[in-house]
């Protein structure tokens, strides 16, 4: 299967990252993470007396960085495709002799397209939450998190080496840590943001392994050296490699098997789920595997297991999306199989990277236009999230409802929409290499096209189903103005395609490979999924449109399918059976083992001593008399002992 999936490292170029010193406008290049990063050290230091304005401050950083990266980008555009690799070394971060690292921070085309993304998108996002966060009381704190969060994103994509990278890949784990639990009052919230921070240091230990393996394989943990030298080491140490980072970006991309947090995370503030679990953090996994390329090129079995991770999750997210009634967890769920998909192309090599990466960026369009949106939505009902409560939504929040369908459309694949461009390009690409995946991508298409329209259904149509003292309205323009700029990218977003721009554009990254042959002409492939989706559609209609009443429970009498995915496919039972129980056995066993043998060795130990010490102290009492016959008793055994020794 492995051949099948991948194509073998000999057979494409892979490119190996030399940086040129910065200078010019691109010695500016930290300044775009020092940015948010100040404005949280302002935000969570500067106490009370930054209440008024801070929200502002916070919105203002990563505006100020994505001005930066725009600039930085028509920059890196003016140049030749071999001179736009821009290296910027700060200081050095560790030096132990023979183990140095700097702090150094890389400009590609890889680093520019997602520092676009997370501060464009993470800007409109923060000025989104001004009117979400407003009658919150630790509204500062808040947007400090959101800062540091920025801050710790861009380091992560930015760095120039695999440690750098931790570095920032660690800040991000902290940040959705605390803004997961940001409303800690609730144990509900409280208890996600502990299983997103446990589950994802799980992967982390993979990541961190890695870098310990690469560091002893090839002296440097730097990008550019390991791609240089990777073709010099055993396919075995590759494969490790390949497998070690794979579980990192399992953990932070919800993939099988560590996806079980994610929808768990929903119970953080709607922004961060906008944020943290659409736009940036559940994508760093893709690019992880991606900035990595030279590593599983020369790994396919690797690849091939990414591509089976990829293919799995697209299914599990698009099933447990199908049966969730909370708005959010059903995008949590879309959102787990979208990244699948992204997980799919990276998987199939130097095919697949590019069409990768122009999904997470229409993705992160349109996710986080569906979840401001599903923000907007909770505003307006007494911030109930329960769809089956909602209906006939459509007039009382005209705005909301426009922008969403905008971002419907791109996801389900409607054809000319920025999800159409993108996800069918995998699709093409998976069944070009290998036609049950291709077909299991196809599946998905149809999957994501029944439980969005399911949504759209619940939500914006159908009868009301709202309670008497529920009064739906609209958003405030602080709300409704970021969504219809992300509407507008999940329409136009596309137009990073056309004439193979991305492509072209990543190629000095990932390197370039042939158009893939289909059996079919591209456009009718394309018709075969625009189908596929139709059906996705119409079956949803003909369950949830067309019935009279849809009940405001959910009912208890379903099929085994049904409360498997509302159970999220039994994964928290699954961990609890074959990780949290034994884990918890071992550390009662290991705790009884503690108390009684340990404890007892030492306890005994002392309790031994102090018996000798009672004996000996009747014997030092302190009188003369007594040392007297002591020495007298001594002496005497000793004369006995030399005539008994003369006799024998």
């Amino acid at each position: 299967m492995t051949a099948s999936l991948v194509t073998a490292a000999s057979e494409v170029h892979v490119p190996v990252v030399a940086p040129t010193e910065a200078d010019g406008v691109f010695s500016l290049l930290w300044l775009v993470i020092a940015l948010p990063l100040a404005s949280a050290a302002i935000l969570l230091l500067g106490g009370r007396r930054t209440d008024s304005w801070g929200h502002w401050l916070g919105v203002a950083a990563p505006a100020a960085s994505f001005v930066l990266s725009c600039v930085l980008l028509a920059a890196l555009m003016g140049r030749d495709e071999g001179e736009r690799q821009v290296g910027q070394h700060l200081y050095t971060w560790i030096d132990t002799g023979r183990f140095e690292v700097g702090m150094d921070l890389l400009y590609d085309p890889l680093s520019a397209l997602f520092m676009l993304l997370i501060t464009g998108v993470g800007g409109l996002i923060h000025l989104y939450s001004v009117g979400y966060m407003a009658h919150d009381a630790r509204r500062r704190r808040f947007f400090g998190y959101l800062n540091l969060f920025v801050a710790a994103m861009l380091m992560l994509v930015m760095s120039a080496n695999y440690l750098g990278l931790f570095l920032g890949w660690e800040g991000v784990g902290l940040a959705s840590y605390l803004l997961i639990s940001f409303w800690q009052h609730k144990p509900t919230a409280a208890a996600a943001g502990v299983k997103a921070f446990v589950m994802n240091r799980v992967g982390d230990l993979g990541m961190s392994l890695a870098i310990m393996l690469m560091f002893v394989s090839f002296g440097t943990t730097a990008f550019a050296g390991i791609s240089e030298a990777a073709g010099n080491a055993s396919e075995d140490r590759m494969t490790i490699i390949g497998l070690l980072l794979l579980l990192g970006a399992c953990g932070k991309s919800a993939q099988v098997p560590l996806q079980a947090w994610l929808l768990d995370a929903m119970e953080g503030p709607t922004p961060v789920s906008a944020l943290i679990h659409a736009a940036t953090m559940v994508t760093a996994g893709v690019y992880l595997i991606v900035r990595s390329n030279f590593v599983f090129e020369y790994a396919p079995t690797a690849q091939t297991v990414v591509v089976i991770v990829g293919t799995v999750t697209l299914l599990w997210g698009a099933v447990i999306g199908c049966a969730k009634d909370d708005i959010k967890k059903a995008l949590a769920g879309s959102t787990m199989s979208q990244i699948g998909y992204m997980h799919l192309a990276a998987g199939l090599g130097v095919v697949g990277y590019p069409f990768a990466i122009f999904h997470l960026l229409t993705h992160g369009f349109f996710k986080a236009n569906m979840f401001l949106g599903a923000g907007s939505v909770m505003h307006a009902m007494n911030d109930d999230v329960d769809m089956r409560h909602y209906g006939a939504l459509q007039k009382m929040v005209p705005v909301t409802f426009l922008t969403f369908a905008m971002g419907y459309l791109a996801i389900i694949g409607f054809p000319g929409f920025s999800g159409f461009w993108s996800k069918d390009k995998i699709i093409e690409a998976a069944w070009a290499d290998n036609w049950v995946i291709g077909l299991c991508a196809l599946l998905g298409a149809g999957i994501t096209a029944f439980y969005m329209t399911r949504l759209m259904l619940l939500t914006f149509f159908t009868k009301k189903r709202w309670a008497d003292d529920v009064h739906p309205h609209e958003s405030p323009a602080v709300m409704t103005g970021p969504l219809v700029v992300l509407a507008a990218l999940s329409v136009l977003g596309g137009v990073l395609l056309a004439g193979d721009w991305i492509v072209d554009w990543l190629t000095p990254v990932v390197g370039h490979a042939e158009h893939h042959e289909l059996f079919v002409p591209p456009i009718v492939f394309s018709g075969i999924v625009v189908a596929v989706v139709a059906v996705g559609v119409a079956v949803a209609w003909l369950v949830f449109q067309v019935p009279d009443e849809i009940p405001r429970e959910a009912p208890q009498d379903v099929s085994f399918a049904t409360k498997a995915a509302r159970a999220d496919i039994y994964m928290d039972d699954i961990n609890d059976t074959l990780v949290v129980q034994p884990t918890g056995a071992l550390v009662k066993g290991l705790a009884v083992f503690d108390r009684t043998v340990v404890d007892g060795l030492v306890e005994g130990g002392s309790a031994t001593t102090g018996g000798f010490a009672n004996v000996f102290r009747r014997v030092q009492n302190g009188f003369v008399r007594s040392y007297a016959l002591s020495v007298f008793g001594g002496a005497l055994l000793v004369v006995l002992a030399l005539l008994a020794v003369n006799f024998a």
